[in-house]
């Protein structure tokens, strides 16, 4: 954290009496001032029982899968193809009812009956 000098608490004053007013200040220091009182003893309390504080997940196993990240991955290139090669005939199709050559031969069922409403 950089150093603050005297300009810098000057200014951070300046902005807290702005945003806050001059007569909610002390009674935030005050309760800041108790915050940290209360939360200092309470540290000391815990160095003072000199007991580890459990942590809830060193009890706790997690059982999964084992997971292949190379067949899932080669999966997930084989649905991206799949999804590239599909898009791909989709452009075509598109492409050749733009053009007005409704008669050439569509490479898939989904798009003969895109045709077939086109046609309509």
């Amino acid at each position: 954290m950089p150093n603050l000098g005297a300009p810098e608490l000057i200014i951070i004053a300046v902005v807290l009496i702005a945003l806050f007013g001059w007569k909610k200040l002390p009674d935030m220091a005050r309760s800041l001032g108790r915050s940290a009182r209360v939360f200092k003893s309470e540290v000391d309390e815990l160095k003072k029982d000199g007991k580890p504080v459990p942590s809830d997940a060193s009890d706790t196993t997690v059982k999964g899968d084992v997971i292949d990240a190379e067949a899932e991955r080669r999966a997930a290139d084989a649905r991206v193809a799949d999804a590239e090669r599909r898009a791909a005939e989709a452009r075509a199709e598109a492409d050749r009812l733009r053009a007005g050559n409704p008669s050439a031969t569509p490479t898939s069922s989904t798009e003969s009956d895109i045709r077939r409403d086109t046609t309509l």
